[in-house]
């Protein structure tokens, strides 16, 4: 008003684009838009929710979730940006409190249940997640180390949940990667067809494969343009785009996974026939995938379409750079004669049995943190597709017993097991009494233990946790994240690690450390020295006892320094003893 009576312009006096170019700048925060629109009925009209002004804070804010909005729809972009910040707060609030709630054990999955019953869209609680984990810095660990897992449970429901609705599908309507992958694979599936159509078109022009629009699939019909696919597709994958068996790593659980075979470009049997049938079938040659043992091929019919006369058909080994093969050279692959059924097709189904198969056997094959949670996963995807198989409701039950989680769910399916099949009630009884005898002892827990360096059992305690250290033997970096005043480990631990042949045996401090080979271990205190050029020990389990990297040692969480409450201000001292005279 003022400056209209001083004969000058006000805001509200500005042509609408300039008012609105000047509202969408950077340097305006959403509180200052906000307070602008109580201003006056033009300021508010300017800032009203569907106008520019609003979707523009929300892009500045979030611009990875304009892909979920359609270009032509009218969107409230305030009711927007209030849901999706209403969203980071209670993903920062549920974050916060996984350390408290599971420091001393697995997250169970009944551990998630409050977020499944969000009351905002899944995306902006994902994408909130992912903001976390892309913080900057060293800062936060223990943040990063939750949202990740709350992630990876989300994503993991996202799958199992496309499974089921695949598995519905008839079976003539189940493809191979559509339905259940990632965007980004099909993308990359997408790109590597194109590449061999330009293959195609360098050696035959006139190919049918090359005709259809985009998005259309023309069956090829002559066996010799099918030939020119396979020759087309086997020059892209193996000559150009280098993918190969993995010989050297087999049995690496990547190996499964469609999308990091597209990453590494190496795979097993079936995911390069996964591959390659879904490459071969989107430039129109059908090939059928063959549950041979121990080695997944896939089969090219060379007579009439549907002939069950096994010696109509070439087979071909994905892993083996797309060789073609006749039924007498497939026993030589794998050594010995089979019967005919082998060579017959399988559903999509059975793949993914297989598939998933091949996960739980490698789950299995160790004790490890990783593959007991690669064991849990591929459970709940065998178990989505076979729901009553007892051998594996009980795998299931006695996973979750020996990790001392979700005690509640091992007796509900140990219940499903009895009533599937009464003559288990002699395993199914044990794991019951048991599971009750846990259940009891868990209301019994009082808080965690507590140890005092100035306790005077604990005196010979030479290091605190947070210190990066060498392993004088085995010259491994690690972390310290606890301590015991002697080895507590049973007798048969330290018979089988040789424990008393140390001078001090197991009458000594043990520590328990993060290894930077993403290994736990229990190392005695005469085999550890401190680090003199200490770095980040890159380890899945740094942010579940630790918040910050400094450069030098990391600091314990807070849930850690509840049990070493004296530990902290040793740290510091240490580090700033050992690097000070370092450095002179």
């Amino acid at each position: 008003m003022a400056a209209a009576e001083a004969g000058g312009m006000g805001l509200t006096d500005l042509p609408g684009e300039l008012l609105e170019l000047i509202l969408c700048s950077e340097v305006l925060s959403a509180a200052d838009i906000g307070r602008v629109s109580c201003t006056c009925r033009r300021l508010r009209e300017a800032c009203q929710g569907r106008g520019k002004v609003w979707r523009e804070r929300f892009r500045l804010r979030w611009p990875s979730l304009l892909k979920y909005y359609s270009q032509t729809e009218s969107v409230n972009w305030l009711k927007e940006y209030k849901a999706r910040h209403s969203a980071g707060l209670e993903a920062r609030r549920i974050v916060a409190s996984f350390s408290k709630r599971f420091f001393s054990e697995h997250v169970p999955c009944d551990g998630f249940s409050d977020i499944e019953t969000l009351g905002c869209p899944g995306h902006f609680f994902e994408d909130e997640l992912m903001s976390i984990l892309n913080m900057e810095g060293r800062k936060c660990l223990t943040w990063k180390y939750y949202a990740k897992k709350i992630l990876y449970f989300l994503r993991q429901q996202s799958i199992l949940k496309k499974l089921k609705a695949y598995l519905e599908r008839p079976g003539d309507q189940q493809s191979f990667l559509e339905d259940i992958c990632l965007a980004s694979v099909q993308a990359q599936v997408d790109e590597i067809t194109d590449k061999v159509r330009n293959v195609l078109r360098t050696k035959n022009p006139r190919h049918p494969s090359l005709a259809p629009k985009a998005g259309e699939v023309l069956m090829v019909p002559e066996l010799e343009f099918q030939r020119q696919v396979l020759d087309a597709m086997n020059c892209v994958l193996y000559e150009q785009l280098k993918y190969k068996g993995n010989e050297m790593d087999y049995y690496n659980s990547l190996n499964s996974y469609i999308h990091q075979v597209l990453i590494r470009r190496t795979g097993i049997p079936i995911s390069l026939s996964v591959l390659y049938l879904t490459i071969a079938r989107q430039l129109g040659v059908i090939l059928e995938p063959v549950n041979f043992p121990s080695h997944f091929l896939l089969r090219w019919c060379q007579g009439t379409e549907g002939s069950t006369d096994i010696f109509d058909y070439m087979y071909i080994d994905a892993f083996g750079k797309g060789k073609q093969l006749t039924v007498k050279e497939c026993e030589y692959l794998i050594g010995h004669h089979v019967t005919e059924e082998f060579y017959g097709v399988v559903t999509s189904k059975e793949v993914l049995q297989r598939m998933v198969g091949n996960l739980l056997n490698l789950g299995k094959r160790e004790s490890t943190d990783q593959s007991y949670q690669l064991l849990r996963d591929s459970l709940d995807l065998y178990l989505a597709m076979y729901p009553d198989n007892v051998q594996h409701l009980m795998l299931q039950a006695r996973l979750y017993f020996h990790l001392g989680i979700w005690p509640e769910k091992v007796l509900d399916i140990l219940q499903h097991v009895q009533a599937l099949d009464p003559s288990q009630h002699g395993a199914v009884g044990y794991l019951v009494q048991h599971t009750l005898e846990h259940i009891e002892r868990r209301k019994e827990e009082v808080g965690p233990e507590v140890k005092h360096r100035s306790d005077e059992k604990h005196k010979d305690i030479s290091f605190s946790v947070g210190l990066i250290m060498k392993h004088k033997r085995y010259g491994y970096n690690c972390v310290i994240y606890g301590w015991d005043p002697t080895c507590l480990m049973g007798q048969e631990w330290i018979r089988n690690m040789n424990v008393h042949s140390l001078p001090h045996g197991p009458h000594q401090p043990f520590y328990n450390v993060l290894v930077e080979d993403g290994s736990c271990r229990y190392a005695a205190q005469e085999n550890l020295e401190y680090n003199l050029e200490p770095h980040e020990i890159l380890h899945p389990d740094t942010g579940r006892y630790f918040s910050e990297f400094t450069g030098t040692y990391y600091l314990a969480n807070e849930e850690l320094e509840i049990r070493y409450p004296e530990d902290l201000e040793l740290t510091c001292a240490t580090v700033q003893k050992i690097y000070s005279t370092v450095k002179e």
